[in-house]
């Protein structure tokens, strides 16, 4: 198509999630024009959805412990949390007339817990400051001449920006934006990005059709998981839940880094839960040695151990039920139960993803150094994290990040 690129004034922001918004302000705040384009009708929409139950917006655990939740880039993310941290961003949303407090769990949230009145006053005053948004704008890439290129309603629309900031998310929950749809024109620009994969998410073991019929959507709890990383064991409480075709929840999802990392290795994970973590095994195994005069299984099981439903079907499931008679197998089982995990669920069921634009393909102020002029922030960097305030307190921190990079870079080169 002929080239009918309309320039703009100063720095383009594709995405409008936490990362793609907060670059925004920082750019607008320090007197830099600011066109956001969103691929959706509307801006957020991941955070809505994320705040339906209740926005969890960061988490209250000190530094440095909050750092190394990050894993292998907490030393990069810290940097980013020495700009803006859990405090500063409940301090922002302070701003905005939104007060937060700590859940008993030390996740933060608003006092309100809803997403949708600090994203609203957050959008009106970007709006109020002169950010101009530009919705159902998607992104295409580049174009030869180093366009922009969008689909929009009207057919192509290609921009020219001094600067631009993507923050076009993972490849999580794809309806709401976050298609990863942006590795192709990144990786064609010679920007090494590593392979988009699920965090945050389940995995699928492969029940029978008996157990998995009537026990799909069982809570586990409390129990206590066992799991192998860097040669050692670590144990840790929680919750999870039955699903069709494997295990899913809360505790699941905060150990999904090392258990996808152990299948990428060795083809399969195993996890180890503890059904009964307030019974030490030695009184297990002397409650369950007593006579059952008659009672099946089950009933011995839950009398005798406190375990019935998904719990107690769970050791059939495992041992098999001409096992279940074995009472020192069975008392051993039910402290170590083992979970053969073969693979993690789709990265599109994901809650977020790992993987993305590599760090290292990056400065400091999350410049492309292949795309000078190119910044990128939020989900579509390598970096994860479990649930808990902790993804939307580095998105963001880096989108913070971001935004001032550009602004220096405009500055620099007198493109202001």
């Amino acid at each position: 198509m002929p080239d009918s690129s309309h320039p703009l004034p100063g720095l383009a922001i594709i995405g409008g999630g936490p990362a793609g918004l907060m670059a925004a302000e920082v750019a607008r705040t320090a007197g830099v024009e600011v066109d956001l384009f969103e691929a959706k009708g509307s801006v957020g929409r991941k955070f809505l959805i994320a705040g339906k139950g209740g926005l969890n917006l960061t988490h209250a655990e000190p530094r440095p412990g909050f750092d190394a939740r990050y894993r292998e880039r907490g030393d990069a993310v810290a940097a980013w949390l020495d700009d803006f941290d859990a405090d500063a961003l409940r301090e922002w949303a302070h701003g905005l007339g939104v007060d937060t407090y700590v859940g008993s769990s030390d996740r933060v949230f608003p006092t309100d817990r809803k997403a949708a009145p600090l994203l609203r006053g957050w959008v009106r005053r970007l709006r109020e400051q002169g950010v101009r948004f530009h919705v159902q704008h998607r992104w295409l890439g580049w174009a030869n001449v180093g366009a922009l290129r969008f689909d929009t309603p009207d057919g192509e629309h290609r921009v020219v920006a001094a600067a631009t900031v993507l923050a076009l998310g993972g490849a999580s929950w794809p309806q709401l934006g976050s298609d990863g749809a942006w590795q192709a024109a990144l990786v064609a620009s010679g920007v090494d990005v590593a392979p988009l994969t699920p965090s945050n998410c389940g995995f699928d073991i492969g029940w029978s059709a008996h157990f998995a019929s009537r026990h799909a959507g069982a809570p586990l709890k409390p129990v206590v998981a066992y799991w192998q990383e860097n040669g050692r064991e670590h144990a840790q409480q929680g919750e999870c839940v039955v699903t069709e075709t494997g295990i899913e929840g809360s505790l699941v999802y905060a150990l999904s880094a090392p258990l996808r990392e152990t299948i990428a290795r060795d083809g399969v994970a195993t996890l180890h839960l503890d059904l009964a973590p307030g019974r030490e095994l030695a009184r297990l195994q002397r409650d369950l040695g007593k006579p059952r005069n008659g009672r099946s299984a089950s009933d011995h099981l839950r009398r005798q151990a406190g375990l019935s439903g998904a719990k107690a079907a769970l050791l059939f499931e495992v041992i098999g039920r001409e096992r279940m008679n074995d009472d020192a197998l069975l008392a051993a089982t039910i402290k170590r139960l083992p979970l053969v995990l073969k693979r993690a669920r789709p990265v599109e069921e994901a809650i977020s993803s790992a993987g993305g634009v590599r760090l290292e393909a990056m400065d400091a102020r999350l410049m492309l150094e292949a795309m000078p002029g190119v910044f990128c922030a939020g989900e579509m960097l390598d970096w994860e994290a479990p649930t808990g305030g902790y993804l939307l307190t580095a998105c963001f921190a880096s989108g913070r990040r971001a935004g001032s990079g550009a602004v220096e870079w405009l500055q620099r080169n007198a493109l202001l």
